[in-house]
Parts: C-alpha cells; structure tokens; sequence
C-alpha cells in the first residue's frame, strides 16, 4: 500500500474484534517504529507489548472514565505502550539546545505514528491514547526512573472503520515566505 493512501485512509478505530495479530506482523509494526527519526539518533523510544487481560484493565483504569478508548485497551488483543528515556533527545553534553527542552516527546510522536501507520497497513486499527494518568500507567508496567510513558494504543482487526473526518483546506494551514501569505493550490 502506497504512504499516502495509508495516511489519508487511517483512522482511529475504538472497537476491536478478538481475533490474535500474529507476531510476525507485531514485530514488522515495531520494525517500522525503530525506523522512526530521533534526534541526533537517540532512539529513546522503547515498547511494551501488553497482551494480558488483566493488565490491559488495569491500564484502561489509568483513563478518565469518559474516555472513549477505556474500552478499546481492554477489547484488542494488544496494547502497544510507548516510553521514551528522558535527559537524552534534544541535549548536548547534559544540557537542553533548543528552547522546547528535553525532545523526547517530538521522537516518541514520530515513532507512535510509524506504529500506527505501518498497522493500518496490515489492516489493523490504532487510536492514540494520551489522556491517561501516566504515574500510574508506569507503575503498573514497572517503568524505571529516568523514562517516561508518553502514549498507548490499542492495536488490533476491526470491522468499520470510521468514516473521514474534515480536513482544512491547504490554503488556511500553509503560508508562503511570511504569515498570513496563504499558499496556495
């Protein structure tokens, strides 16, 4: 499948089918992320790969209970958590070099993205999950000091995807050579 057709087809799926992802694909999904840029080629990025039941509730516990994907992380056969060692993406012997501090948060964007887009290619569903109580994801997962959980996605087959949502025109996100100065098609 073509990059662009995967981007603009991806969606983000909340109801999954029971039905295992075989290990083969698993691992070319994570094979993809660890291809995912990283500044300065940090690779700050590591996974946990939750496929037990109870953990998966436990971690569905971590979001508020509104959230729409606290169901989701329990249906899928899989959650895939992202951390990313801290102190590291962004620094220069010990010290931050741009002013948006430690760059762990642009990687693991990178990366997650790269899982959830390689899934879709397989014909599996994802939806980012960042709104979650991240001391508690990290306890029930034994993250060590010095890294942080900065998001989950469930990943498994599904039935529907969900229909497109709007996309803004290119002329109101884009400017050329100065704010304000739409580019146009």
């Amino acid at each position: 499948m073509d990059i662009l057709k995967v981007i603009k087809e991806r969606r983000s799926v909340r109801k999954y089918r029971k039905d295992s992802v075989p290990d083969e694909i698993l691992l070319d999904i994570i094979e993809a992320a660890r291809w995912a840029p990283s500044w300065a080629n940090t690779q700050v990025c590591q996974y946990i790969i939750v496929k037990d039941q109870k953990t998966k509730e436990l971690l569905s516990d971590t979001l508020s209970p509104n959230n729409p994907a606290r169901a989701a992380l329990v249906e899928a056969p899989i959650i895939v958590c992202l951390l990313a060692k801290k102190g590291l993406s962004g620094f220069f012997k010990g010290q931050a070099t741009t002013d948006k501090g430690d760059w762990f948060m642009f990687d693991a964007g990178i990366a997650m993205e790269h899982v959830v887009l390689s899934a879709w290619s397989f014909g599996l569903g994802t939806v980012h999950v960042g709104n979650f109580d991240a001391g508690r994801a990290e306890a029930i997962l034994g993250i060590p000091e010095g890294f942080s959980i900065v998001e989950m996605t469930p990943l498994g087959y599904f039935d529907d995807a969900p229909k497109p949502t709007p996309r803004k025109k290119i002329e109101e996100i884009t400017h050329l050579d100065h704010f304000g100065r739409p580019l146009k098609k």
